[in-house]
């Protein structure tokens, strides 16, 4: 269900990478939410770094939600760069899974292989 690779990146070298990586492969990233900062900034203790890129391919995207509008609610997908442990690690939830617990149409499952095929090609340059 996880695709999850360890990198001897910093946390910071490896989320710049993996924003590079995301446009080289035709996706954008919408936002990155910063876990990490944000937990720390609510005054709780967080010693680790974890972002979260909200990456989309519009054209792959429309193409979802021309099948089962409902599935906006699994979209965009999720890539996120953390620390654990003194080690910096990417991964994601793989969307085919993902979204074979959501739909069985064969239409979507293809478009979900497709995805999650670049977002882990994605990941794997980053590293």
């Amino acid at each position: 269900m996880y695709y999850v690779v360890s990198t001897d990146k910093t946390f910071e070298e490896a989320s710049a990478d993996l924003q590079i990586e995301v446009k080289n492969l035709g996706f954008g990233v919408l936002h990155i939410h910063d876990l990490g900062e944000t937990l720390r900034s609510k005054g709780i203790e967080f010693e680790e770094n974890c972002k979260v890129f909200e990456v989309c391919n519009p054209v792959q995207a429309a193409k979802v939600l021309s099948v089962d509008m409902q599935l906006n609610m699994a979209l965009p997908c999720r890539i996120s760069v953390y620390t654990e442990k003194g080690s910096t690690k990417i991964g994601l939830i793989k969307p085919a899974q993902m979204l074979s617990a959501l739909s069985n149409d064969p239409t979507l499952i293809e478009i979900a292989n497709e995805v999650e095929g670049k977002t882990i090609q994605m990941i794997n340059n980053s590293k």
